[in-house]
């Protein structure tokens, strides 16, 4: 009799003290796990009545030292209701007392209040707590506060073609653009997980209350990119596009090595809070959806293909005409004029189309198209942002060498700005094309953190071939670039301007008097920490990248220099 009682008396404590672990373990989930989300739906029962109470996951900027900044979040706050077959004609003494604290407009007011049959009007949404303790305080009849959130962009306009932004798609609240649409699934919440009883959910499956099931992934998403130096692009951009009347400017900061992107900006831009002034087509983002011309800064790539093939070395020669006929038609330098023999740097210092079409012919069509296609021209990064679009290459499948001798200095084919600087970041990382990519990783609601992976790096040149071409982007920079009048004391600046005339859609061929500048450099040039490309459609009076571009562009490096306190390389 002992024997059992005491084996009975085993058996109920072990129970016990598993359902005691249990208990504990749900305890846990429930009120730090999911602590936030059940205080939101409790919220809900009480203060609002409305059944679709917004919710949904955070996308976060990374600052240099690593913490995390919101970019985008849930924000709470009240709605002001108005019932009109209460307030009836006292609307115009209600409406008197509520603009004192929120900005109402008087007609819409009185116009939607007038009707008494009616008996809900919302009148103004997005209250602070202040405003929302106001108007409790008035005590007016017919009015009513009720719990509200909704999507908050902290940085207002920064980053906004990079963030994106949460809109209707038929009833339902979803993301639209940038990474908002991108990640959509994944930041998305579907409260009627938590509708459930919460003892009935521990007494009928104790098993998941310890281990739950992944029903989910939603979660929130952690950025490279970095907010200062976000705003410190957007304001170059900002002074590019307003100083040259340009039609749109752009700029792309980006880890060579990893593909991290610490900054996309597109001028001119909008508030993501307050998008009321802006249109469709601005809410689209250029780097990855329009496709350009891009001109001379794609002859480095060009240089790369002859030395990474042994067509030339960095001490061949070739005799510059100043032209070059080819396939019926004629192809000159910048300037028409001719250098007679020139070694290869000055091709790259002096932009001579003759010298990079020199190369191209020295490869063939078919292996200088092939060099392009490898570099990912004329298809998809792969970037994570929505809508990219892909270059247009179709001129290196022509049976006409001039094609190729056009696309060795960027004319004839067009390529997305990301996709550009894409391609140009081989020459700053030792010929490797990378993924460029903005989100880092996502954190899960139930805790657990999770990498964002990309697709392999894929080797185009040669490390010999690639620091060759640093070296003469060097040498344009010290002696070339302005006179070398923006040469850096202790640092080495590798970089390249691109002017390329706009292609006339209606009557073929180019205007003359229409442009795109653009501008890439890498810095410390033989161990670069950053990329950056910059271009600005059509700017005014004036007509070389060199003019336009080269200030702004060594104002950011400075300022990236300085930022991260990057050491002297010379």
């Amino acid at each position: 009799m002992r024997t059992n009682a005491i084996g009975r008396i085993r058996i109920i404590t072990v129970v016990v003290f598993c359902t005691a672990l249990a208990l504990i373990a749900r305890l846990y989930h429930v009120q730090v796990v999911h602590g936030s989300e059940y205080r939101e739906h409790a919220e809900r029962q009480y203060v609002h009545t409305v059944e679709d109470f917004f919710n949904r996951g955070s996308i976060f900027f990374t600052t240099r030292h690593g913490e995390e900044v919101s970019a985008a979040t849930v924000k709470t706050g009240f709605l002001l209701a108005v019932n009109p077959s209460i307030v009836g004609d006292n609307r115009e003494a209600v409406y008197d007392a509520l603009a004192r604290i929120v900005p109402i407009d008087k007609e819409t007011f009185l116009k939607r209040t007038e009707d008494i049959r009616d008996s809900y009007y919302e009148a103004a949404t997005h209250l602070t707590r202040e405003q929302s303790a106001a108007i409790e305080a008035l005590d007016l009849k017919g009015v009513s506060l009720y719990r509200d959130q909704w999507r908050q962009y902290p940085g207002g306009a920064l980053a906004a073609h990079t963030v994106g932004f949460v809109a209707y798609d038929g009833d339902e609240l979803v993301g639209r653009y940038g990474l908002e649409r991108y990640y959509n699934d994944m930041l998305l919440r579907q409260d009627d997980k938590l509708s459930v009883n919460f003892f009935a959910e521990i007494f009928s499956n104790i098993g998941q209350a310890i281990f739950p099931a992944d029903k989910s992934r939603a979660g929130d998403l952690v950025t490279s990119v970095e907010p200062t130096v976000a705003r410190t692009l957007e304001g170059e951009l900002k002074g590019i596009h307003e100083a040259w009347e340009s039609k749109l400017t752009g700029g792309i900061i980006i880890n060579p090595r990893t593909g991290d992107i610490y900054a996309l900006g597109v001028y001119p831009s909008f508030d993501l809070n307050d998008r009321a002034d802006a249109g469709i087509e601005q809410f689209k983002n250029p780097l990855v959806e329009s496709v350009y011309e891009m001109g001379s800064i794609i002859k480095p790539l060009t240089m790369a293909a002859g030395l990474d093939a042994g067509v030339i070395t960095p001490s061949s020669t070739y005799y510059d005409a100043g032209y070059l006929d080819l396939d019926g038609y004629t192809i000159k330098n910048f300037d028409g004029k001719g250098r007679g023999t020139v070694p290869m740097q000055e091709i790259l210092s002096q932009s001579l189309n003759t010298g990079v079409a020199h190369i191209a012919a020295l490869l063939g069509g078919k292996r200088f198209g092939d060099y392009f296609k490898k570099l990912g021209l004329g298809t998809e990064t792969g970037i994570d942002l929505p809508n990219e679009t892909h270059g247009l290459i179709s001129n290196l499948e022509s049976p006409r060498m001039v094609e190729y001798a056009t696309a060795s200095f960027g004319q004839g084919i067009a390529m997305t700005p990301i996709e550009t600087a894409r391609a140009l970041g081989t020459l700053a990382n030792g010929g490797v094309l990378v993924t460029p990519h903005v989100g880092r990783k996502i954190v899960y609601t139930d805790g657990e953190e999770q990498a964002i992976s990309f697709p392999d790096d894929d080797r185009v040149y040669s490390e010999k071939a690639t620091e060759e071409v640093t070296r003469m982007l060097v040498e344009v920079v010290d002696t070339a670039l302005r006179g070398g009048a923006y040469k850096m004391e202790h640092y080495s600046v590798a970089a390249k301007t691109g002017t390329a005339q706009i292609a006339n859609p209606a009557g073929g061929g180019y205007y003359d008097d229409r442009f795109l500048h653009s501008f890439f450099g890498y810095f410390p040039a033989y161990d670069p920490k950053f990329f950056v490309f910059l271009y600005t459609v059509e700017p005014g009076h004036v007509r070389y990248a060199s003019e336009t571009l080269t200030e702004p562009f060594m104002n950011i490096a400075k300022f990236l220099i300085n930022y991260y306190d990057i050491p002297p390389d010379r």
